[in-house]
């Protein structure tokens, strides 16, 4: 069992990486147990490959445990599947002591988390990611979040939840796109922060049926632990771990939600970031090379041709304006950033080109 520490004063919790997890976790969750209800969350394909089971594990060992169950797909990021989450736990009469447990990908995460931070004005809830890009990435750091109008996350909150549990033998299950998602998040992490993590990546992508998945989510995690645990509200520091988010969300919001995957998303927005770093000087040609036929190697889908205008006006709404400036997150050499609040829409608009 490996622990990496989210060190937040009196909020510090632990990511916990075991192969096998999901199958002891009613005996990790022992002592938390006082009667209290406790509350599965989940999609339809994964209750039927793990909560089902996780559910008879809990009940057969004494928790109070119901399970709510929503559709596979980004489109359950919904105000109206909010509102049906919470009359469900009223119907369960839940309470302040009741605990949630967020078993699935980004999706389930992100709503469930803003349940636990809302409901009663909060109450506690586990992080149980199933897919490679929720244990690497969304699934840590306690944002949460609900789409509208097209807009990524435009709702949300952070709160942070008591623990992530991360099973790497759960993504025997994954379909091959949802690996190759999470992937695209994971060249994300060393692009930022790791340039020797990031030149492994580069070999280890040449044959993923031999990927070290367990070596790459702990990394990961211990990246980002290590920046929420400095700049938990995203103020300065944490604003890093947008790197390839401002083009890759407003391609999400065009393309749709359910079209393109979000680490595919991201790849794409790591694409252009990258060119804008070229183009600045802040990384040379062979540098922007290697990004660039790095992320080729994955197996993205393909684009059909895009509105750039349309693209811009979501970047508009961007999450990340800060005062009425974008922040963009650029690379400064490989495995190193800058956060630039001087990028025009026009620089934005010609590195869709790295897209073509």
């Amino acid at each position: 069992m490996k622990k990496i520490p989210m060190n937040l004063g009196n909020r510090s919790y632990s990511i916990i990486i075991e192969d096998g997890l999901i199958n002891s976790l009613a005996m990790l969750l022992k002592k938390k147990n006082t009667n209290q209800k406790w509350v599965i969350i989940s999609q339809r394909s994964i209750m039927k490959h793990y909560g089902n089971d996780l559910f008879d594990q809990l009940n057969d060992n004494g928790f109070n445990v119901n399970k709510i169950t929503i559709e596979d797909g980004e489109s359950s990021k919904d105000i109206k599947i909010y509102t049906q989450i919470i009359t469900k736990l009223l119907e369960c009469n839940c309470d302040r002591s009741s605990i949630i447990l967020a078993l699935g990908g980004g999706v389930v995460g992100d709503i469930a988390g803003f349940v636990a931070s809302t409901y009663m004005r909060g109450i506690k809830y586990y992080q149980i990611p199933t897919t490679l890009l929720a244990m690497v990435d969304s699934s840590i750091g306690g944002k949460t979040g609900l789409n509208y109008l097209r807009t990524k996350n435009i709702i949300g909150t952070i709160y942070q939840p008591d623990s992530v549990l991360i099973d790497p033998e759960l993504l025997s299950t994954l379909p091959v796109d949802e690996t190759i998602s999470g992937i695209g998040e994971i060249i994300k992490y060393g692009a930022i922060h790791d340039s020797e993590f990031l030149i492994n990546l580069n070999e280890w992508v040449n044959d993923l049926n031999s990927f070290p998945y367990s070596i790459a989510i702990e990394r990961c995690c211990e990246i980002k632990a290590e920046v929420v645990s400095a700049d938990e509200k995203e103020n300065d520091l944490r604003r890093i771990l947008n790197f390839g988010h401002t083009v890759g969300h407003a391609l999400e919001s065009h393309i749709g939600y359910d079209s393109i995957r979000h680490g595919e998303a991201i790849s794409y927005g790591m694409k252009c970031a990258s060119w804008i770093s070229n183009k600045k000087s802040l990384i040379n040609n062979d540098e922007y090379n290697f990004m660039i036929e790095l992320i080729n190697k994955l197996p993205l889908p393909k684009l059909d041709e895009l509105d750039y205008d349309q693209i811009i006006q979501y970047i508009n709404f961007d999450k990340k304006y800060h005062n009425g400036k974008l922040s963009f997150i650029l690379l400064d050499g490989l495995g190193n950033t800058k956060i630039d609040t001087d990028i025009s829409k026009e620089i934005i608009r010609k590195s869709l080109k790295a897209l073509e």
